[in-house]
């Protein structure tokens, strides 16, 4: 993953590496949305939409860390509470997060969380793959279950239709190099500057851990898996040059230098009745979970 060999890059400017993000991930236009007919109006962080929670979101604050360890697996419970009206949004939210690794090349990511008034929650980590370990990820090949995605308008907010991948360049239902398609000039590649899009996974269940995609590199043979029981997946290419960023070992950090498969509920959701809730209530669970599952094709 894409990151820095000292705390202190993470605690300066960088795109969410490797960040849990939240309260809201993703975009949220306008920075509002209505619960109950109470109008909430967020910070504006990404030209006129919020974005990951804004900039005093998750990824920037202290959690509570506590660490747990066993025969088979180790790994560490993060704990915050986010009071009413912090960022502007309603309700006090606690929140835990815990990160297992396993023996079996593992690691699952859980959320759960409760509020105390009706509120929006959306959690999501932010890591960079690039199972090369260098270069790009244009080689890569990628497989994501979905017949669908949800396109965007010109500030990359969903415009609530749900359009069929076949015959565009998101039609990854079968193993395809991430670069392929990734210069085409049809709408939605010109306005995401290459792939910044959620999918609509196909699911058979709507809470089980399913798989939501496969990625693989054919020069290193490290292969990915991403199950969760989230209903989407956000797609970025790591579309912007980099050149101010230097990563691990001192190395700058290319255009494409790695891939996100951010799991999800739809952007803008609050403000899109035909996609899955994102509103919490008093008395209900947030739960969501999911497994990056690495190992090498031979």
């Amino acid at each position: 993953v894409l990151g820095f060999d000292t705390l202190d890059g993470y605690l300066g400017d960088h795109p969410y590496f490797g960040a849990l993000v939240g309260r809201y991930c993703n975009r949220i236009a306008q920075g509002r949305f209505s619960i109950d007919g109470q109008e909430y109006q967020l910070a504006t962080n990404n030209g006129p939409n919020h974005l990951h929670g804004g900039a005093a979101g998750f990824s920037h604050k202290l959690w509570k860390a506590e660490a747990f360890k066993s025969d088979k697996q180790l790994g560490i419970d993060l704990k915050y509470i986010s009071l009413d009206g912090e960022a502007a949004y309603p309700g006090n939210l606690e929140v835990t997060a815990r990160y297992t690794l396993m023996d079996d090349n593992i690691l699952s990511i859980e959320y759960e969380a409760t509020t105390d008034k009706p509120t929006v929650i959306n959690l999501t980590n932010h890591s960079y793959f690039n199972l090369a370990g260098q270069g790009d990820i244009l080689d890569h090949e990628l497989m994501i279950c979905a017949d669908t995605f949800t396109p965007v308008n010109a500030s990359l907010i969903p415009t609530g239709e749900y359009r069929s991948v076949a015959d565009t360049p998101f039609d990854f239902r079968s193993f395809t190099p991430i670069g392929f398609r990734i210069g085409s000039r049809t709408e939605q590649m010109v306005l995401g500057g290459g792939y910044d899009h959620n999918f609509v996974l196909d699911r058979q269940t709507e809470s089980d851990l399913e798989l939501a995609a496969s990625l693989y590199d054919p020069t290193s043979g490290r292969t990915l898996d991403v199950l969760t029981t989230e209903p989407g997946m956000q797609l970025f290419t790591t579309n912007f040059e980099n050149s101010h960023l230097i990563g691990k070992g001192g190395q700058p950090i290319p255009k494409h230098g790695a891939v996100c498969l951010e799991t999800q509920h739809f952007p803008d959701s609050p403000n899109q009745s035909a996609f899955p809730t994102t509103t919490l209530r008093p008395g209900e669970v947030y739960r969501s979970r999911t497994d990056f599952r690495f190992g090498l094709s031979v």
